[in-house]
């Protein structure tokens, strides 16, 4: 089990250099990641807004050893050229430490439809689906060519490439309980469900929830070998406590847990008193 920290682009993280404080810190306490959030807009009202990119940058100058990356970006609302630039050039930054999340985005509404695109499920899974198969084009440094349904390439080749050979991995956000996103993530190298109790906003990932995941993964794949299963959720400040939390989650197939927090009053005070206890290892 590895650990790391997700943090939302949104309020109080919404400062480059206190996230990038938070990165440092994180380092120095033994964290093995460190991931942020990707929204243009907030679905659930205005909000300070940061740019991942600009956040993990700094983090990627902080940091010297753990693994960064957004959780998760919205692939369909970026250019794939532009998307493939950033991502060489923070994995170059960092010495081969990004790690690519990728998903539909939150809410379609929010991330789509405030700018007038199609908010319809299905489409932006299509054009998620192209995004990424350009994009891995694009990492490799060989010519591109593809003609898709909402995307087109033309004897395209980017150079440099990334440091990490064949590719960054790349993880799969999903919105549990929703299982055809599973099979989507089974193609690439993990899988990063949201796992919410919908009733109060806390996290709700439990053992018996992260065995029915690993099971629809192994269906689809056949094997979880070199496959990340990342959970989300709150420990208590470390200690015994935290590990109670978490081991029952790695016995049930989880690779790494991820300390998340939210954009709410008293939060950045919040994960800097839990990153500074460290990660829950045995």
């Amino acid at each position: 089990m590895r650990y790391g920290v997700c943090l939302p682009n949104l309020g109080e993280f919404a400062e480059p250099d206190r996230v990038g404080e938070l990165a440092q810190r994180a380092e120095a306490a033994g964290w093995d990641g460190f991931f942020v959030w990707d929204h243009v807009v907030f679905a659930f009202g205005p909000a300070d807004v940061a740019d991942p990119w600009v956040l993990l940058t700094v983090a990627a100058t902080r940091t010297s050893r753990i693994a960064l990356g957004p959780l998760v970006t919205a692939v369909a609302r970026r250019r794939p050229g532009t998307l493939a630039r950033q991502t060489t050039s923070l994995d170059r930054l960092s010495g081969g430490r990004l790690v690519f999340g990728a998903g539909l985005g939150f809410t379609l509404e929010a991330e789509f439809g405030t700018w007038g695109e199609p908010v319809e499920p299905r489409i932006v899974a299509e054009r998620l689906d192209e995004g990424l198969e350009v994009l891995t084009g694009l990492w490799s440094g060989e010519p591109v060519t593809f003609r898709g349904t909402h995307l087109t390439a033309t004897d395209v080749t980017f150079r440099p490439t990334p440091v990490q050979r064949p590719r960054p991995p790349v993880w799969i956000g999903c919105n549990w309980p929703a299982r055809r996103p599973l099979r989507r993530a089974a193609r690439w190298d993990g899988v990063a469900p949201m796992i919410v109790d919908m009733t109060d906003g806390s996290w709700g990932a439990t053992p018996a929830v992260v065995n029915e995941i690993v099971a629809g993964i192994a269906e689809h794949r056949g094997n979880l070998d070199g496959f990340d299963v990342v959970i989300t959720g709150r420990t208590p400040e470390g200690g015994e406590a935290a590990r109670e939390v978490v081991e029952p989650i790695a016995a049930a197939g989880a690779t790494w847990w991820l300390e998340g927090f939210r954009p709410a009053p008293g939060e950045w005070d919040a994960a800097a008193k839990r990153i500074d206890a460290g990660p829950p290892r045995a």
